[in-house]
């Protein structure tokens, strides 16, 4: 980033990838501020802020704050990401005759043709089955136990 990108205004800053910016609360009669990471369209964290010394106007940004924000924005965003990789990747181990098999379900969300693949390994790794399924298949122990039983054919 330039330094001619960078703002220090006390409403408005932009710096390191991130805009924060004091917005008038609709809630009530406070004020908030949005993160904004850079690139996006949408705030990563909104939230409640301070009052000035008047009670009537927004306590200005500095850099402490602005850090802690970038710090705040920037863990609420890897929550977010851990929470979607946990909605679209699953695995559980499944016992089986031969030794346990390792069966993952991975969902690919996308907006014309969303699917899943599931998969199967054996306890060494190596690659047993690999199909094709609908996003909305649901991993379960009987469901996993259910396909390796049936020699990894196509769920119904």
């Amino acid at each position: 980033m330039e330094a001619s990108d960078v703002i220090n205004e006390p409403r408005l800053w932009r710096n390191n990838g991130w805009t924060a910016r004091v917005i008038k609360n609709e809630e009530d009669e406070g004020w908030a501020v949005e993160m904004i990471k850079d690139g996006e369209a949408e705030p990563a964290l909104v939230g409640p802020w301070t009052m000035g010394r008047d009670k009537k106007n927004p306590k200005p940004l500095d850099v402490f704050a602005f850090q802690t924000l970038i710090k705040t924005a920037s863990e609420v965003l890897r929550r977010h990401e851990h929470q979607l990789h946990a909605m679209l990747h699953k695995t559980l181990t499944v016992d089986h005759e031969e030794g346990q098999v390792l069966v993952s379900l991975d969902i690919v969300p996308d907006e014309d043709d969303p699917y899943a693949t599931l998969s199967a390994e054996d306890a060494a790794g190596e690659s047993l089955a690999r199909v094709r399924v609908g996003p909305n298949f649901k991993l379960s122990p009987a469901s996993a136990r259910a396909w390796i039983n049936d020699e990894f054919r196509q769920p119904d």
